[in-house]
């Protein structure tokens, strides 16, 4: 049976007609309620908790579970064939602090992300860059002051065919150097962004107290 082609063959095996026959067919009679309640991408990166010198960029795709809880599933590209890579769990500081000391160690805050202008919420085509620069800041306002727990189960950045071994704790970033050179560059030239421009958009957002516990990894 002829194959339909893939976005990136290197990614894996193209999808057969049968599949992608099968995929249309149950997206137009089954409930896929949990996944249409997505509604932002983020995107940004993530180091490893356990060797920080290894950046993986991770498109996220959010959903609110409730006031205080964010879920995501994350992405290796933005396309249609992307490798589900991980997940991340997003929660406000009042959850955060009742943890125990050791479990806020497995949890990073996302104030660097938002006030340096590395996570960006790619735009949608045609849509001016003052609309959308006004609605990614409101939803920077409420990402910033949020923890998050990251795990990935697919470590692409070594080249890995398929996901293998045990999931690996993630963290954030919390400073310049910390990123390896030439990634944010990249990741803005494709998604036709500065980092720069929103850094100094946001100034006014402001920085929450983060606390002691989290970004552990940083601190060792």
């Amino acid at each position: 049976m002829d194959s339909l082609p893939v976005t990136n063959a290197t990614k894996g095996a193209p999808e057969s007609a049968k599949n992608t026959t099968l995929e249309t067919g149950a997206s137009a009679v089954q409930n896929f309620a949990p996944p249409k309640r997505l509604c932002a991408h983020l995107n940004a990166f993530h180091a490893y908790a356990s060797d920080p010198s290894r950046a993986v960029e991770a498109n996220h795709y959010c959903a609110h579970l409730n006031e205080d809880v964010r879920q995501c599933i994350l992405y290796d590209s933005p396309e249609p064939n992307a490798r589900l890579i991980g997940i991340e769990y997003m929660v406000k500081p009042h959850l955060y602090e009742k943890l125990d000391a050791e479990e806020r160690k497995l949890w990073h805050s996302h104030v660097y992300e938002v006030k340096s202008g590395m996570l960006i919420m790619p735009a949608p085509d045609a849509l001016p860059d003052a609309v959308w620069e006004q609605a990614e800041n409101k939803e920077m306002e409420e990402v910033v002051v949020l923890y998050g727990k990251v795990f990935h189960l697919w470590q692409t950045d070594r080249g890995d065919e398929l996901p293998l071994g045990v999931p690996q704790l993630m963290t954030s970033f919390t400073s310049d150097e910390q990123l390896p050179k030439g990634k944010l560059e990249d990741r803005d030239s494709r998604f036709n962004v500065s980092s720069e421009k929103k850094k100094e958009s946001r100034k006014y957002i402001a920085e929450p107290e983060i606390h002691p516990d989290a970004d552990a990894t940083w601190k060792r």
